[in-house]
């Protein structure tokens, strides 16, 4: 509990079977009530593992849904265990445990309903080891989402994030894609809302354990997100009609 709010961590996993333990061992649970883990049909043993770690609520899927669609069954579950601030945590130790202390408070306090854990304030990103491509990438892709969302954020494409269980009620995040723009959608979602979202810096380490996707896949990502952002740019001018933001 935070000031008698129930946090809920979520973790959205695939092949976390390496990296689930440590993750997890640095939880801080004087705060964290309950957490989830959603095995997304893995093919190594993430799932025993959890199972044995003795995570208050496991599940898996049997076919891959997708980072998206990992994280719809992450959040119905903590919504449907009455969680009031619910924190994303990915189990591949990319981002550290020990922020989520910091995250709650600030949405426990009334300050922000939203937050995210920012790589790109300071320098932690390439300090940890971000490649140079998704380095200037980002950057270049935040600069115009912000353009086109009229909003300020440090970084649009971090995967630590904590709500309160309000935003996500608010919204059909079921509605966005089961892939990795999934993100994005919900970030458009929330700024319709007219929902802020606060930011933290964050350190962030790459290693070979950590998930991340390949260039390919990256550049799909990018014109993805892209499109997201012009389609809210449409929306909120009166332009388009986007059954998204209903």
């Amino acid at each position: 509990m935070y000031n008698n709010l129930k946090v809920v961590v979520v973790m959205p996993a695939y092949k976390a079977s390496q990296t689930l333990q440590k993750t997890y061992s640095e939880i801080p649970f004087d705060i964290v009530d309950e957490v989830i883990l959603v095995d997304d049909a893995s093919p190594d043993n993430t799932f025993e593992v959890a199972a044995r770690l003795g995570i208050s609520h496991v599940i898996r899927h049997d076919q891959n849904k997708g980072y998206g669609g990992n994280q719809k069954t992450c959040y119905e579950k903590a919504l449907s265990v009455n969680a009031d601030i619910i924190v994303m945590l990915h189990p591949d130790y990319q981002y550290t445990p020990k922020l989520v202390r910091a995250m709650v408070s600030i949405i426990g306090e009334g300050l922000y309903p939203v937050v995210f854990g920012s790589r790109i304030l300071g320098k932690g990103a390439l300090k940890g080891g971000m490649p140079y491509y998704k380095y200037v990438a980002n950057r270049f892709l935040t600069f115009t989402q912000n353009l086109l969302m009229n909003q300020k954020l440090s970084e649009y494409h971090t995967g630590y994030r904590a709500y309160a269980a309000e935003v996500l009620k608010s919204i059909n995040f079921q509605a966005c894609d089961d892939d990795f723009v999934f993100d994005n959608e919900i970030i458009a979602q929330i700024f319709n809302r007219g929902y802020e979202v606060g930011e933290v810096t964050c350190p962030t380490k790459y290693f070979e354990e950590a998930s991340s996707i390949n260039f390919s896949r990256s550049v799909t990502y990018g014109l993805g997100v892209l499109k997201v952002s012009a389609k809210y740019f449409l929306a909120r001018k009166k332009i388009l009609n986007w059954p998204l933001l209903k």
